[in-house]
């Protein structure tokens, strides 16, 4: 899947199981995470003068998101969102 313009597919990462006290969580109170790995990335949004703006995610990169971002999609049976770069909110290291 190839997304277009400055749209970003993004694999959801696992929630927590545990809490750090060591309590485990069920599956009904786990929240779905705001984090993702970014698996593919469009060429990025035309400018005024209608050249291609470089994106700044690239494939591989775990990001943050905002927690209503984008339209949730099922690729070969896993979770993943495709959203606008503009909805990351930032790279983790």
């Amino acid at each position: 899947m190839k997304p277009l313009n400055d749209r970003v597919l993004v694999k959801r990462l696992e929630s927590e199981e545990k809490t750090a006290g060591g309590l485990f969580i069920p599956d009904s109170a786990k929240e779905k995470p705001a984090k993702g790995e970014v698996v593919a990335c469009g060429p990025g949004k035309r400018n005024e003068k209608g050249e291609r703006a470089a994106m700044e995610v690239k494939v591989g990169d775990v990001v943050l998101f905002a927690k209503y971002a984008g339209t949730e999609i099922k690729v070969d049976g896993v979770d993943h969102i495709i959203m606008r770069e503009d909805d990351i909110l930032a790279i983790l290291n």
